[in-house]
């Protein structure tokens, strides 16, 4: 039942004490039953027997996961008797794909992930999908996602720690977790240059196709995998915590302002230094500082993680990795506004890159010499700089990698988009910021420097009397910047949306 039929369903049952027990609590307990109205009869049977006890010390006695189904007990109704008769009428496979579906981490899967927990091919595994939602044991999707009840979950839990062994228990664990982790590295290295399709799949891993295919799994099941990555860590198991933290660097700029990367490259970072690895420890935490890059900015955490990455890429040697340890502290300053420093910073990386023969970092560090002239007020010498940087990423002669270089060329053309604003060349600068915009949906990417185009193309509009195109862009602009979390932005667009109608 939805939450505001449940709080009056319980209310109705409590009477007039409902109102002394007082509405927070009351839906706090709806919220632990999950809407079951068998649970919420047990609850308020439960509370009209017993007068002395408060809503508020009930909820507090449920949110024990351990204890939480004993609590659904009064008299002769039992929340657990209820499920059991269901479980009593399943196939033993289907039992048992029932009871080790519980150490599924994330909240639904798909019939790939039960049949690794169930130990049976996916055929076997829709089979017994079925007879569990025809029972009511399991909820399915259109999406061909599934998912428990919390309260059958915890029974399912039950009856696993009931029906099978430590051991038994442990292994599947075991299984369930390395795969995870297996499927989310390979769905992150299709971004990683170098990696995409892989030419041998692993045939335990489910089949994905493209890049759109690798995207979906890892946005779908970041609860899986991200919790599976924590088990495993846990457990010492530092290797597959590594590899999946690596393959997220490239994906990770695709969906930039997900609140998991800070736990992803922390987690890589104590798994490298677990392993001794003072290389990719460093990689960890430069990626951590790109991460504090993205705004809301932080330049000093940004300073804390490029001055650990340095000292152990030099002690490792990882040319790499120093380099990309000036590159953000570069960053960091620039961020200050002490754009001299970061200049330096940012031609000592670019050298640095250009000595390994690594052409796409030593155009990023270019980039970024131009972003500090931008930001200095040195609009005509960013533009000349913007400028060659294009002819670069054009240029199929450059060295860069294809990939990059595509990826890249959207950023260009907004940068140019911008300065082209500053210098006053209004049409251009239209075009220009069009086309880079244009360039981004292709890619579909969306976060912070769409956003920030799409307004300044919004302003550039209105100025020039195009009302009914600035107020589309401001629009965009302000959906954007609520998909990032940034509500200043967005109703700073929406009244600027309003002002051109």
């Amino acid at each position: 039942m939805p939450l505001p039929e449940s709080t009056q369903l319980l209310a109705g049952i409590l009477g007039e004490r409902s109102a002394s027990d007082g509405e927070a609590a009351l839906v706090r307990l709806c919220e632990l039953c999950g809407g079951l109205p068998l649970a919420l009869r047990i609850i308020g049977n439960r509370m009209v027997s017993r007068p002395g006890w408060g809503a508020g010390e009930l909820a507090a006695r449920l949110a024990d996961e351990e204890r939480r189904l004993d609590q659904f007990k009064a008299g002769d109704l039992q929340i657990a008797n209820a499920f059991g008769m269901s479980y009593e009428q399943l196939a033993d496979s289907a039992r048992r794909m029932f009871r080790r579906l519980a150490v599924v981490p994330g909240q639904n899967f798909d019939a790939s992930l039960a049949a690794v927990a169930g130990g049976v091919p996916i055929e076997d595994a829709w089979d017994d999908l079925d007879d569990l939602v025809d029972l009511g044991l399991l909820y399915d999707s259109c999406m061909g996602r599934y998912r428990f009840h919390d309260l059958v979950r915890l029974f399912a839990r039950d009856r696993l720690h009931e029906e099978e062994s430590l051991a038994e228990r442990e292994a599947l664990t075991g299984r369930v977790t390395s795969w995870l982790l297996r499927m989310a590295t390979l769905a992150g290295r299709w971004f990683e240059p170098g990696y995409g399709r892989p030419d041998r799949p692993d045939p335990d891993l489910a089949v994905l196709a493209s890049p759109q295919e690798a995207e979906g799994w890892l946005r779908v099941n970041v609860d899986n995998w991200l919790t599976a990555m924590q088990a495993a860590a846990a457990d010492g198991r530092h290797s597959l915590v590594l590899d999946c933290a690596e393959s997220m660097h490239w994906f990770s700029d695709l969906w930039v302002h997900s609140p998991h990367w800070h736990e992803v490259f922390t987690r890589g970072a104590e798994a490298a230094g677990a392993l001794g690895d003072l290389a990719q420890q460093a990689t960890q935490l430069n990626y951590l500082a790109w991460l504090h890059s993205v705004p809301p900015s932080d330049p000093e955490a940004i300073l804390r993680c490029t001055s650990q990455a340095l000292e152990l890429a030099t002690r490792a040697g990882a040319t790499a990795q120093i380099a990309w340890a000036h590159e953000y502290t570069a960053s960091a300053l620039r961020l200050r506004d002490r754009f001299a420093e970061a200049v330096t910073a940012s031609s000592r990386a670019a050298e640095l890159f250009k000595t390994i023969e690594d052409i796409d970092s030593h155009v990023q560090c270019r980039a970024h010499i131009a972003h500090c002239l931008f930001d200095e007020g040195r609009h005509t010498d960013a533009l000349e700089q913007y400028l060659a940087l294009l002819a670069l990423l054009e240029d199929t002669e450059s060295g860069m990698t294809p990939s990059v270089a595509s990826r890249s060329r959207p950023f260009a053309l907004i940068r140019i988009g911008h300065c082209l604003e500053r210098l006053g060349r209004r049409t251009e600068a239209i075009t220009t910021l069009s086309e880079g915009i244009d360039a981004l949906d292709e890619l579909k990417v969306s976060d912070f420097r769409q956003a920030g185009a799409l307004e300044s193309l919004a302003a550039l509009l209105a100025g020039e009397g195009r009302t009914d195109e600035s107020r589309h862009a401001y629009a965009r602009a302000a959906q954007v910047f609520e998909a990032i979390g940034d509500t200043g932005a967005r109703s700073r667009c929406h009244a600027l949306a309003a002002v051109t109608s």
